[in-house]
């Protein structure tokens, strides 16, 4: 079997795990220890994200012709591809935190829904809340009037009775 026939199947697996994805992050994965590296992997998989190492010559394939086209410029040393389908900013978010007890490990540069960022684009998005919280926060904030108004009604009442 020719070589290009051993490799075409690892470029379709990488090219069908990115299409229609929300983002996809490039992390050089030096300096990670094995526990740590098993304890991302397991924190990626829960969040439903798919985290794999695959080679540089095989990613520059795949991405040929895709809006991650532009992650090629990075492709160097041990890297590998943290892909989400759901969550735009999930990858970034658990990445960084590990990020932070591996020096030697970091974000490159990503693809959020279409748009390529830096390592700098990438690290800020790390920073956004999750959906979850974002709409914790939005419905904490449009019941805070309505339960101040209940409140102070209640007080009212209150005072009204005690006359």
């Amino acid at each position: 079997m020719a070589k290009v026939e051993l490799k075409k199947p690892i470029v379709e697996e990488i090219s069908a795990n990115i299409k229609d994805a929300e983002s996809i992050i490039l992390v050089h994965y030096s300096g990670i220890t094995v526990e740590a590296d098993t304890q991302l992997r397991k924190e990626l998989r829960e969040a439903g994200i798919v985290y794999k190492v695959y080679k540089n010559t095989m990613m520059n394939f795949a991405f040929k012709d895709t809006p991650c086209e532009a992650l090629t410029q990075h492709l160097e040393g041990p890297n590998a591809l943290a892909i989400s389908k759901t969550d735009a900013t999930a990858a970034a978010r658990i990445i960084s935190g590990y990020a932070k007890k591996a020096p030697t490990m970091k974000m490159l540069a990503g693809v959020v829904e279409g748009t390529y960022y830096d390592e700098n684009g990438v690290a800020a998005l790390a920073t956004i809340p999750s959906r979850d919280e974002l709409l914790g926060k939005l419905l904490g904030s449009i019941q805070s009037p309505v339960a101040n108004l209940a409140r102070v009604l209640n007080q009212i009442a209150e005072a009204k009775a005690a006359e």
